[in-house]
């Protein structure tokens, strides 16, 4: 339903910027510079390459995950000791109450005390965390963190996510060489295959493009993590939520240790100042604090 939901979502833009460029007579201009130019044609093509890579780390995200951070699968039929029993049993009964499949368990060597979940399924997903979330945290804590990661299995945030980026990674793609032919064939009127203005133009487009294509992929992921701390505390409690949340603020360094491709799935990411912080994967812990304890407010009136 997710996917038909962004497909039908992809159409619309499509009849949208049709009836745009028919208002701007764009098709006219561009047929008036002998440039036959397939608008439909152009943009499937541009689907196909923009989806191809997000989908392709969506669905290898696992196997990258445990192989860029080393994460040791805890065995669910021989847990090594009690705090791996702790960690299944603990996951085990949270993916319960979210009507999810158990995810796999794992654990990663690294002092930032971090957590993160992944999968192209919510039934068939990862759930990991990090030695120094273990020594950092009481258990109450860590158990929010896990609620947390659950929630985003849940909530199918990483299918989402790879939706959004498709969508915005097709249209950077195609309004890139769409300024291309503009520039290179009615600008500088040439009429000789490509030129120099085309794969300049649209280069320079698809950085600029890109950027702001990332800055509102980057929007939605924020918005996610509130959703995500509200689902923790609905299975581990407010307080374990907000205490967890107040230990990673003391603990948390500036930067994440987790890849750049797994960061946005991590229980927090950096700390970027000033418009680098428009590209943040993760809103501040303080305001995320500041949102659960402004709903326990409500609720206690």
């Amino acid at each position: 339903m997710r996917i038909l939901l962004f497909l039908a979502t992809n159409v619309a833009i499509l009849v949208v910027l049709s009836v745009v460029f028919n208002l701007l007579g764009l098709e006219g201009i561009l047929a008036e510079n002998q440039v036959d130019l397939n608008l439909q044609a152009l943009l499937v093509m541009s689907a196909v390459i923009g989806f191809l890579g997000s989908f392709i780390s969506l669905f290898i995200s696992k196997w990258m995950a445990k192989r860029s951070m080393g994460v040791q699968i805890v065995d669910p039929q021989q847990p090594r000791n009690d705090t791996e029993r702790w960690l299944l049993s603990t996951v085990q009964r949270q993916a319960q109450q979210a009507n999810i499949g158990m995810p796999e368990v794992g654990v990663f060597d690294a002092p930032d005390p971090n957590a993160f979940a992944t999968g192209a399924n919510k039934n068939n997903a990862l759930v990991a965390v990090s030695t120094g979330l273990m020594r950092a945290m009481s258990k109450d804590e860590v158990e929010a963190v896990l609620a947390h990661e659950i929630s985003h299995v849940a909530n199918g945030d990483m299918v989402t996510m790879a939706l959004i980026q498709g969508v915005v990674n097709t249209f950077v793609i195609f309004l890139s060489r769409l300024v291309g032919f503009f520039v290179d064939r009615v600008i500088l009127k040439n009429d000789r295959g490509l030129g120099i203005g085309y794969f300049v133009s649209s280069i320079i487009a698809q950085i600029v493009l890109g950027i702001l294509a990332s800055m509102i992929v980057m929007w939605f992921s924020r918005r996610r993590e509130y959703r995500a701390d509200a689902g923790g505390a609905h299975l581990a409690g407010r307080n374990s939520m907000i205490g967890a949340l107040k230990r990673l603020q003391g603990a948390a360094p500036e930067a994440s240790v987790l890849p750049e491709q797994m960061a946005a799935f991590g229980i927090h990411g950096s700390k970027p100042k000033g418009l680098r912080a428009l590209f943040m994967s993760h809103p501040p812990l303080s305001e995320r604090i500041a949102a659960l304890e402004a709903h326990q407010d409500l609720a206690a009136r």
